[in-house]
């Protein structure tokens, strides 16, 4: 009986002539699995394509749902952004995927796990670390890196490789932005953007909304309620988060939100160049961090920017099932008890604009922060505190006066 590998599908170019790769080169049965993180139209003919390539099975697992509720909120939460800007639609679906891969592994009692990523990329780390972090007994197939068997280098040679194994389907040669896409985002890679010297070719680029340019000439508001740090609401119509996120996208790509152009310091020690759209999660992310400002205390915020850069750099760099991702979301969660409340923006030509925030836990007191003497505050008792905060100051400048003096 053949050992069975499971190979994270996509039904693109390299993953369908990886199929008979595995076949000739290991004698393997292949089983495709098709992670669905909200790829939408991609999925398309997929299970016709897998068989006719080869393929013994075809998995489409559907975990939009899982992936919203259990691994975007939290870093939404957390504020974590990488670099300042980018918002990790890919790094955030990497292990999910594999957390699924060796699900699958186990119902089939395969032996290995194959994917396409590249030798220089981040997701060959991702994928690899989730799956020795939950099934360390299997093995891990990476065509690209296997260079001695794997010798196919272009489009074409994949093309024809898989014309010699009977593989006749609609691929063509022409090299287009390599994209990856799930509910979140959808990034591109390639081409022009090979040069950060070149500005983005964004009428060819663009697949989720418009240029700020291109977007309508009038604000549209919105509304949106959180409890507990979680989204539960659009303009009052109650959603789960898949939802939100969706009809999140639809508005931002209307109004030409969440286009991040960004060279970005890979976990493999280069740079690289890509363009993000991310319009749902950006508007999603600046509604809880508007929240987050009523509600949150100095100390805390303070801390928890930390915890946001160190959350992003984790899921980055793909260490998701780790002690210290679990410990940094534990933090994260506990400032979250009282995120709860609503607010209001309005969109416009790629901003997202203030229109009002409220909270039944909110910091802000409007007697304090006043201009009038409040029941609270006493003008009198910022003389003590000055003198007290500003007495390291004072005494450095004493002691240099001195030191001065004497020379």
């Amino acid at each position: 009986m053949k050992e069975k590998v499971i190979l994270a599908y996509s039904g693109g170019l390299d993953t369908t002539a990886i199929i008979p790769w595995l076949k000739e080169n290991f004698d393997y049965e292949v089983i495709c699995c098709c992670i669905d993180c909200g790829q939408g139209e991609e999925l398309d003919g997929l299970e016709e394509r897998a068989k006719l390539s080869g393929a013994s099975k075809l998995y489409i697992e559907n975990i939009i749902d899982e992936f919203c509720d259990e691994y975007i909120v939290p870093c939404v939460q957390a504020g974590a952004v990488y670099e300042n800007k980018y918002l990790l639609g890919t790094s955030m679906a990497r292990p999910v995927i594999a957390k699924r891969l060796v699900e699958i592994a186990r119902k089939e009692g395969a032996s290995a796990i194959c994917h396409g990523a590249t030798g220089k990329g981040n997701d060959q780390i991702r994928f690899e670390l989730g799956i020795k972090a939950l099934a360390p007994d299997l093995k891990i197939i990476a065509p690209w890196r296997m260079t001695d068997i794997w010798t196919m280098q272009s489009r074409e040679d994949e093309i024809e490789y898989c014309k010699q194994h009977g593989i006749d389907l609609p691929f063509d040669a022409k090299h287009s932005y390599s994209r990856d896409r799930n509910l979140w985002h959808i990034s591109h890679e390639g081409l022009e953007l090979e040069d950060p010297a070149n500005e983005p070719n964004y009428d060819d680029l663009l697949v989720l909304g418009v240029t700020p340019e291109k977007a309508p000439d009038e604000a549209e508001y919105v509304t949106m309620t959180f409890e507990a740090g979680v989204p539960k609401s659009i303009n009052g119509k109650a959603m789960k988060v898949s939802e939100i996120i969706t009809e999140l996208n639809r508005l931002g790509g209307k109004h030409g939100i969440g286009i991040v152009d960004i060279v970005e310091n890979r976990v493999v020690g280069m740079k690289s160049r890509g363009v993000y759209e991310t319009p749902g999660g950006t508007i999603l992310m600046e509604a809880h961090d508007q929240l987050e400002e009523l509600v949150l205390d100095r100390a805390t915020m303070e801390v928890k920017k930390d915890m946001g850069n160190k959350m992003a750099q984790i899921v980055y760099e793909g260490k998701w099932f780790t002690p210290l991702r679990e410990a940094v979301q534990a933090f994260v969660e506990s400032t979250q008890k009282y995120v709860t409340g609503e607010v209001k923006f309005k969109l416009y030509k790629g901003n997202i604009i203030k229109a009002g925030t409220t909270s039944p836990y909110s910091l802000y007191s409007e007697s304090l922060a006043s201009f009038t003497t409040g029941e609270l505050y006493d003008h009198h008792d910022a003389s003590g505190f000055i003198t007290l905060f500003g007495l390291p100051l004072k005494v450095r400048a004493m002691m240099l006066a001195a030191n001065e003096k004497d020379q």
